[in-house]
């Protein structure tokens, strides 16, 4: 059997790890080859396929990014993407997916899965937010470099004596701001499941100062304002109908500053969540997802996609994943509650 790998939507750690523990088992153990499919379902509408062998993938697993490249192309909404994706797979006599992706990556799966085309789904994302694993590798790498830059910018805070807003990623789950905050001891948590109230957000500033100290305040780039819209720079949309997010950070620090009359910077973590070395936790996970994945194709399950229950690994239909995302459940959000403000 003939097997293709392809990795889509925006980048993450782990990506390498996943994809070498598909090959090396594939071919060690279950007698599969492999090709790559270049920059997600782009290269499956365009004919971008590569070899995948054994020494493609030697010396990957620490790195970054993804050696097969992804984007956020939709086939879906192409001229004839799913004709164009199955006269690709035919031509490359390649007979199955391995699909590595978030919510969008596995949606176009499961909408080829339903057309007839042999998938398997890997969850990816340094969002946390696929439905039906309780993580997601690239999340904990992220989490980690978040969580160091809050601890460097609580010094320069406090030596200056001003209000700094990190802005991270999430659109719309907060599930990075929620963890980074906390384990970065953040005064101020916002995320998108729960719309702030920015006189609120002031006072908890303000009540910092009272004590003479500098107040840090994480928010995720999806985090909304009550009775406000989501503040963004750039309107304009992805494949998948998303909007390019970023702006919240600064929109909010604008604020603090204009009704507690103290000085309110932002830093915005960006793309330096996605990128360098994945973390020994995704590393593992990422190695897992993908053994686990060559076994759903060698005993061809396929419109599933692999998942982490607790410590296990199981698999759930394709068609449950793209339900909708998974957000931070409001309980969770307000046990932490005592440590805002």
């Amino acid at each position: 059997m003939r097997v293709g790998v392809l990795t889509g939507g925006g980048d993450c750690p782990g990506l390498n790890a996943a994809i070498r523990a598909i090959v090396r088992k594939g071919v060690q153990e279950c007698g599969l080859e492999f090709v790559g499919v270049r920059d997600g379902w782009r290269g499956a509408l365009e004919g971008g396929i590569v070899p995948l062998d054994i020494p493609a993938v030697r010396g990957i697993l620490p790195r970054g990014g993804t050696i097969l490249g992804s984007s956020r192309t939709n086939p879906i909404k192409s001229e004839d993407g799913v004709a164009r994706v199955r006269e690709t797979l035919e031509a490359h006599g390649v007979d199955a997916l391995i699909a590595i992706g978030g919510e969008d990556t596995l949606g176009v799966g499961a909408a080829l899965a339903d057309e007839g085309i042999d998938v398997v789904g890997v969850p990816k994302t340094i969002d946390n937010d696929v439905t039906g694993t309780d993580y997601t590798f690239g999340f904990d790498t992220a989490v980690n470099i978040a969580t160091e830059a809050i601890d460097r910018l609580h010094t320069t805070a406090e030596s200056h004596t001003r209000t700094l807003v990190v802005e991270v990623m999430g659109r719309h789950a907060g599930w990075i701001a929620l963890h980074s905050g906390i384990a970065g001891g953040a005064n101020v948590i916002l995320i998108p499941e729960q719309p702030f109230d920015v006189d609120q957000v002031c006072e908890w500033v303000e009540n910092r100062f009272k004590i003479r100290y500098a107040p840090i305040v994480v928010v995720a780039e999806g985090a909304v304002p009550k009775e406000g819209q989501m503040v963004v720079k750039d309107s304009s949309l992805d494949e998948f109908g998303h909007v390019r997010l970023s702006g919240i950070g600064e929109w909010l620090a604008r604020e603090i500053s204009g009704r507690t009359g103290k000085e309110a910077r932002t830093t915005v973590l960006g793309h330096i969540q996605r990128g360098g070395t994945p973390s020994a936790f995704d590393r593992w996970l990422a190695t897992r997802f993908g053994l686990r994945a060559v076994d759903a194709v060698y005993e061809r399950d396929f419109g599933t996609m692999v998942a982490l229950r607790g410590t296990d690994i199981v698999r759930v239909p394709l068609s449950e994943v793209t339900v909708g995302t998974k957000g931070v459940d409001p309980a969770l959000y307000a046990e932490f509650g005592v440590f805002f403000g």
